[in-house]
């Protein structure tokens, strides 16, 4: 395993593979995450367990199938459901027995999601993080949330928003990730934003961004220059509406060449 200075996350495996037309059998993404590994990215998301059969199947053959020298292998969901403990969600369940020993958890942002969408308070929204994270941290996996909307939460609220990434690595997540999750935004948006959450919260910060106005791999530039140290991505940027960041130019035209120092050098000079 490399230096965890900066982290090179792929996600062809689950967002990637909801690109229309993407149909993976269990045995492609079992090959496919061993091409990722080889090729030297730092974690691979393997899918939802628990959510998808076909993502249960995949952690729990990945156990005994895969060899993976470079990658964490890393399992996705969301945070428990208003009202009920992390602890007696079935989904957080599915998470915590996926053997994998990174969590990356999808959270709301955007306070007028949480009251719309999860039809919940705001600061049932900040315990249903707090308690998720926690208690996955607690079984021993390692953490990381997913800010979904967050820009346009943001802009819409920003205390709340703030309040979301404070919770989240306080709770013990180690990297809290600033989703473009409708892809609108443009890359001096993003290095101001970056900016103001970093210095107001001092978290540890990545990104996650979408190319509806074909700014991915610039915004994640961007973000990686306003001083985010973990990048997500996808081969080809293969993405569930446009498209993703794909990898290689996410990370070889950083003038720092900070997300270069994530990858084995003989991956770099491929």
């Amino acid at each position: 395993m490399r230096d965890d200075g900066f982290h090179v996350f792929d996600t062809t495996l689950r967002d990637g593979a909801q690109r229309e037309g993407i149909n993976l059998r269990v045995s492609d993404k079992l090959a496919i995450a061993q091409l990722l590994d080889d090729f030297g990215v730092g974690f691979i998301e393997g899918g939802w367990p628990g959510a998808n059969p076909k993502d249960t199947e995949f952690f729990q053959r990945a156990s005994r199938e895969l060899t993976l020298k470079h990658a964490r292998l890393t399992a996705f969901g969301a945070t428990r459901r208003a009202g009920v403990r992390a602890a007696d969600d079935p989904q957080v369940a599915a998470l915590r027995d996926s053997g994998a020993p990174v969590v990356t958890l999808v959270a709301k942002s955007d306070g007028r999601h949480v009251e719309r969408a999860l039809r919940t308070t705001l600061a049932e929204n900040l315990a249903m993080i707090a308690d998720t994270v926690s208690h996955l941290h607690d079984h021993g996996q390692r953490v990381f949330v997913d800010c979904e909307h967050f820009f346009d939460g943001y802009l819409h609220d920003p205390a709340h928003a703030l309040d979301v990434v404070r919770t989240a690595a306080k709770a013990g997540a180690d990297v809290v990730v600033l989703c473009d999750t409708n892809g609108g935004m443009l890359p001096a948006d993003v290095t101001r934003v970056v900016t103001e959450v970093r210095e107001a919260t001092g978290v540890r910060l990545g990104i996650h961004a979408q190319d509806d106005t074909g700014c991915a791999v610039a915004n994640t530039l961007a973000a990686v220059e306003a001083g985010v140290t973990h990048a997500q991505c996808t081969a080809n940027g293969y993405g569930e509406r446009v498209a993703t960041p794909t990898c290689s130019p996410s990370w070889a035209p950083s003038p720092s060449n900070r997300a270069a120092t994530s990858f084995p050098r003989a991956a770099c000079r491929r």
